[in-house]
């Protein structure tokens, strides 16, 4: 059981990140796809921030190929791998279905989300480059898109205006984060790829919406103590 779900692992995170391939043009949700047109959300990070995705990839497919040749029979990675492969086995078809309806998008995000984070505070105590590093970053950056999706669901459905949505989502993303990073201790790349975020929401939003771009940057300055905290714990710390 344990050398299938490492063989697994990697093909999952194979197909996750040929998965843009499959839908080449995504480049975010259409405004058009909610009630109320959602055309450059303050909710939403600047669109270079999204680049991390490369980034993401490749981390998880060097770190988990590394896993199969090296820790194929580890326990330790035995029980990081198992909720990681379900969150890559809904990362590979998320693009397909954002492009067809954002409702099951957001939700389907969650899911990656709430497995990526059981991934996370189950990594290995060593390996830590190959494990809890890309594992954290994955698990941070999706911490904010899920707080993301669900902004412009609650903005593009009429339920919260934009402004309101990107203050009580990035209030959440912020909170989110800062439980995470805190209680886990370790893996700062989970606090990075948040402020990440925040720091590209507040380059969405200084120049049309200051005082959702002051949230995001004292979120993301919060943010800097308990990731700093982690850096100065071994990564292979408990």
């Amino acid at each position: 059981m344990r050398r299938a779900t490492a063989v697994l692992s990697v093909l999952l995170a194979l197909a996750f990140a040929a998965s843009p391939l499959l839908v080449p043009d995504f480049g975010g949700f259409d405004p058009d796809q909610f009630p109320v047109p959602q055309t450059d959300p303050p909710v939403q990070p600047a669109g270079y921030a999204f680049a991390i995705w490369g980034v993401i990839y490749l981390w998880l497919l060097l770190g988990l190929g590394y896993g199969l040749v090296r820790r194929r029979d580890d326990a330790d990675w035995h029980a990081m791998r198992a909720p990681l492969c379900l969150s890559l086995a809904v990362g590979a078809v998320w693009l397909a279905v954002a492009v067809q309806s954002p409702v099951w998008a957001s939700i389907l995000i969650w899911v990656m989300l709430l497995g990526a984070l059981w991934a996370l505070y189950r990594a290995p105590a060593g390996d830590g480059w190959a494990a809890a590093l890309p594992v954290g970053l994955y698990a941070g950056w999706l911490s904010a898109a899920s707080c993301v999706s669900l902004g412009l669901l609650a903005a593009g459905y009429g339920w919260m205006s934009e402004a309101s949505a990107a203050v009580v989502f990035v209030l959440l993303a912020i909170g989110l984060a800062g439980g995470v990073q805190s209680t886990l201790r370790r893996a700062p790349t989970y606090g990075v790829a948040v402020i990440w975020a925040l720091v590209a929401v507040v380059v969405q939003n200084l120049g049309s919406a200051p005082t959702i771009a002051a949230l995001a940057a004292g979120g993301g300055a919060a943010l800097l103590y308990p990731t700093w905290q982690a850096c100065r714990r071994p990564v292979s710390a408990d």
